[in-house]
């Protein structure tokens, strides 16, 4: 039987686990939280998550790392890109040596300004990426969990890899389409996130749809232009990891990111907005990390320099948008 590992009890790990448990392999969710864990096992619920969902008999739980390490086939891991670097360093010698490693967290480094891949290679050493590849497409947790039909892309520069990945997690409503642009596939997952708290802004201004629609189509411009700055091939933005994600992060109503921008927008300050919040909102520090490979590579980055100035020095929603509606007049490719 394939044990497959999940790191991190939250949404996305307890959906993936459903996913694959459904397939007849054998899941194991890995987390801190004793309570959560042991109502995973005897209940087959998730209560902080999804209290009125139910898992497959399969799927089990432990908060032993060493149990869920134990013969694994493929590891996902389900945490958020700003604590990855501790984890990994902690636990790095547990790490099985022939495990699959596939990262799910959409972010980028704070201190570093690294992608979850160069993070991983940072840390465990630059060959671990024959064996690493990244998950990541417009898939919000509970729609996976229920069975919603769904796509993303899963990416490594090894094709064996991926197309291992893709045939492990891949299930009867969750379709994963390989691809070799890591870079790209990382940046889509990382940089929507901060658009879509601009985006969020623009909504609770009480702004229709035509600047919605404007608004995702030139964060794409942006988008790309810093991914193939970087490295990362054009076409990868126009797929799952950079549209998609893109536009169901914009205009979902799950979106815990636009929902930051929406209550920003509505006069509450991030830190009560954080506080209410059940899950990590990844654009938060995104937006500052962008902010700096923005200059760093030199490419105008409007919409994030905005929503970073939003939250990170007090400029208010209102006067952000005049600013931006002032900007010079330019060609649609610039």
């Amino acid at each position: 039987m394939t044990k497959i590992c999940l790191l991190g009890a939250g949404s996305y790990g307890s959906s993936l686990a459903q996913i694959i448990a459904l397939k007849g392999l054998d899941p194991i969710i890995w987390g801190r939280d004793a309570t959560v864990i042991k109502s995973i096992n005897d209940n087959k619920c998730n209560p902080r998550y999804f209290p009125k969902l139910k898992f497959n008999e399969k799927v089990r739980a432990t908060t032993d790392l060493a149990e869920a390490f134990f013969n694994a086939e493929l590891i996902l891991f389900c945490l958020p890109t700003q604590i990855l670097r501790s984890f990994l360093e902690k636990n790095a010698k547990s790490i099985p040596a022939e495990a699959l490693l596939v990262n799910t967290a959409k972010g980028i480094e704070q201190k570093t300004l690294l992608t979850p891949g160069r993070l991983f290679a940072d840390i465990l050493g630059h060959r671990i990426l024959d064996r690493f590849a990244t998950l990541s497409g417009p898939t919000f947790a509970s729609e996976l969990f229920e069975g919603h039909p769904s796509g993303a892309a899963i990416a490594s520069f090894n094709r064996a890899v991926a197309k291992k990945a893709q045939q492990l997690i891949s299930g009867k409503t969750f379709r994963l389409y390989t691809t070799s642009d890591l870079l790209g596939v990382e940046l889509g997952g990382a940089l929507k996130n901060v658009m879509a708290i601009g985006t969020g802004i623009a909504e609770g201004l009480g702004f229709g749809l035509n600047t919605r629609a404007g608004l995702i189509t030139r964060c794409l411009h942006e988008m790309t232009r810093l991914g193939v700055r970087m490295g990362a091939n054009p076409l990868t933005f126009a797929g799952l990891s950079g549209l998609g994600d893109l536009v169901l992060t914009c205009t979902g109503s799950l979106s815990r990111n636009r929902h930051v921008g929406v209550e920003l927008a509505g006069g509450k300050k991030l830190n009560e907005i954080l506080t209410e919040m059940n899950s990590v909102a990844e654009g938060v520090p995104t937006a500052s990390s962008v902010y700096e490979l923005s200059r760093r590579y030199e490419v105008d980055m409007p919409n994030s320099e905005y929503v970073y100035r939003i939250l990170y020095e007090g400029l208010s929603p209102q006067q952000a948008l005049k600013e931006i509606l002032s900007r010079e007049l330019k060609d649609e490719a610039e």
